[in-house]
């Protein structure tokens, strides 16, 4: 997740990608080898030819999809180091349509109605406390846009059970409840994890859940991978 939400101009910290990158990176290629995500976004709105903008991009994982058929895409990063790491890549791959700004969820750095189909994913969008990031939403979108915000289905799978025990506060149906409230739909998707060693998983789980939490994990846990669900919000704008 990245530290994108937040209520007014204080960013809240993301504990895995901001301290380590290098294994997040491992995550993000572990994460829906299926490409069950992308496959449910272009469904309600494929985004070839048009322009997409990536809010919390990161270290720029997904700014490559996104640019193989999009006309343009902007990638939008609160974390100064990260947003450096997203900017190399692009310049690496040499994509000139793909631009990384530094910006915050609740303001970003682009004009009224000036993008098509807008992404964000493990973002900290949980729900309340949003609001300001969803007004922006509104604003950037061109009428006929829509927004995907893309986080854990705490109520399913191996994952999600996993997830209520390490934030044993966390209120799924108050947060279906504050989507549906703001008028956006959901699909869930049975997607999964999948990394090429033992290695690999125990090091984003470790990165991914507080030491106790891990270690509780990794015992009871054996192989490379989990199943995982997730929830895709999505609503289009008029």
């Amino acid at each position: 997740m990245t530290g994108d939400q937040s209520t007014g101009d204080e960013v809240i910290p993301s504990p895995n990608i901001w301290n380590d990158p290098d294994v997040y990176e491992l995550e993000n290629l572990g994460v829906d080898p299926d490409h069950l995500i992308e496959a449910a976004m272009r469904r309600r709105h494929d985004w070839a030819g048009q322009r997409l903008l990536d809010i919390g991009c990161g270290s720029g994982f997904h700014l490559p999809a996104f640019a193989r058929d999009a006309s343009s895409v902007v990638g939008v990063e609160p974390h100064t180091p990260l947003v450096e790491l997203a900017r190399e890549r692009v310049a690496a791959l040499g994509l000139p349509a793909v631009e990384v700004l530094d910006g915050a969820a609740q303001d970003l750095p682009l004009d009224d109605a000036s993008v098509d189909v807008a992404h964000a994913r493990w973002a900290y969008f949980f729900g309340p406390g949003c609001e300001p990031g969803l007004a922006e939403l509104a604003r950037v979108l061109r009428p006929g846009g829509t927004a995907f915000v893309i986080d854990n289905d705490a109520t399913r799978s191996t994952f999600g059970t996993w997830f209520r025990r390490s934030l044993p506060h966390h209120d799924p149906l108050a947060v279906e409840r504050f989507w549906a409230r703001q008028g956006w739909t959901r699909e869930q998707i049975d997607t999964r994890w999948a990394f090429d060693s033992r290695a690999t998983f125990e090091s984003v789980v470790q990165i991914e859940f507080p030491p106790t939490i891990a270690d509780g994990i990794l015992a009871e846990h054996e192989g490379s991978g989990v199943d995982y669900a997730v929830n895709l919000w999505w609503r289009t704008f008029g």
